[in-house]
């Protein structure tokens, strides 16, 4: 890890030099990695005492991280991740909080909290995280970078950790549009689903009817924006039979897989887990085989739904998060109803398994704070959504 960590953003391990290409298209840059991947040299702690016990020194890289030192970008260190990844305010009860680069006074959101911050911070050029439900996207959003939620399975996820397979994600941060392309050429490869020049932009009136008003106020100029560039959205629905229903069946199916991944670990070694993750495990736990199953039904439908929406050519467009990032100072209480805020705005590319950008450039004037604006894609188009977001920043 850096000998300076004004941020908080690193885990405090042992310097181990890893070697990197001398020369490759990422050559340069400087990159830091979530501490769910495993790198050579180093133990994967996943943001808990026990998991980092029990870790031993690995001997193998991630194919992802390897992917990007045979790039030759230069690792950094490993990032502090919210507690078993299963959070989305950034603040591990045993390793901190790390800082908000855009908003000190505001959370960096979780739980790929320790890359946003070592980006947003200056600390790397870009960083790697993973998405599960809205782990990349929230705080891109929060700390005014650039972030992929990839396509399901686009990204390799081998050699880390879990937490819900089948919506975990490998997605990246970056500060500038160009470091944001350059990685997406290494890790994503040509898209099965290249959208046109001029997407179909649609705009889902039952989500940006989640979002804030002062927030709604911040992104309609990058709104305006991607609509000069592309044409007029056209108004749409996202939601299908009713937000309750999608919120409530996301949960399902992520807290019974998240209970399957880390049950018997807690189980086994009562581990102290910190507010707000103690709660959602004990809630996983009691997660019913029904709900799985009819959980389960919605999810295919809903894939179709989206599916039918977007086309080959379609691309929603909509604030990524409700809101700011909440104070640091706010209570538990707050930081966890604006969780469930979020889940809503967040779950329909996690249930859809679409690829989803957040493009930074939007700063909510009250509060002094960035709010990403998200660009979704049919699955299979990150290249082209990484495209459109550069063409869409503001310099």
């Amino acid at each position: 890890m850096p000998l300076h960590d004004p941020a908080h953003a690193f885990v405090p391990y042992p310097d181990v030099p890893v070697a990197h290409a001398s020369t490759g298209p990422l050559t340069g840059l400087r990159f830091a990695v979530k501490d769910l991947f495993d790198i050579a040299g180093y133990p994967t702690g996943g943001g808990n005492p026990i998991v980092l016990a029990l870790s031993g020194i690995k001997t193998r890289t991630a194919p992802t991280v390897q992917a990007l030192l045979d790039a030759g970008a230069a690792l950094v260190g490993k990032t502090v991740t919210d507690e078993l990844a299963f959070s989305m305010n950034g603040n591990n009860a045993h390793f901190g909080a790390p800082i908000n680069g855009a908003a000190p006074d505001r959370i960096s959101g979780g739980s790929s909290s320790g890359s946003a911050s070592a980006v947003s911070n200056h600390l790397a050029d870009f960083a790697l995280g993973t998405d599960t439900g809205g782990s990349v996207r929230a705080p891109a959003s929060h700390c005014g970078l650039y972030g992929l939620r990839p396509s399901h399975g686009r990204i390799s996820l081998a050699g880390a950790l879990d937490l819900a397979p089948s919506f975990d994600t490998c997605g990246f941060f970056a500060r500038e549009a160009d470091t944001f392309c350059r990685v997406g050429e290494v890790l994503l490869g040509p898209d099965a689903t290249p959208l046109p020049a001029r997407p179909r932009l649609l705009k889902p009136l039952d989500l940006w009817a989640l979002v804030a008003p002062a927030a709604v106020a911040a992104v309609t100029p990058l709104f305006e924006r991607a609509q000069a560039l592309w044409g007029p959205a056209a108004d749409s629905a996202a939601v299908l039979d009713s937000l309750e229903a999608m919120y409530w069946h996301f949960r399902y199916l992520q807290g019974r897989e998240a209970w399957v991944t880390d049950g018997p670990l807690i189980e086994r070694y009562a581990p102290p887990l910190g507010p707000g993750v103690a709660e959602r495990f004990a809630w996983s736990r009691a997660v019913t085989d029904a709900q799985v199953a009819q959980a389960q039904a919605f999810r295919r439908a809903y894939q179709a739904h989206l599916a039918a929406l977007l086309g080959a050519d379609g691309v929603l467009i909509l604030p990524t998060m409700p809101d700011v990032a909440p104070l640091r100072s706010a209570p538990e209480s707050a930081l966890e109803d604006y969780r469930n805020r979020a889940i809503n705005l967040l779950c329909a590319a996690g249930l859809a398994g679409c690829p989803q950008v957040s493009v930074p450039g939007a700063v909510q004037a009250e509060a002094g704070a960035p709010i990403g604006l998200s660009l979704i894609g049919p699955v299979g188009s990150d290249a082209s959504l990484l495209r459109l977001a550069a063409a869409l920043s503001v310099v």
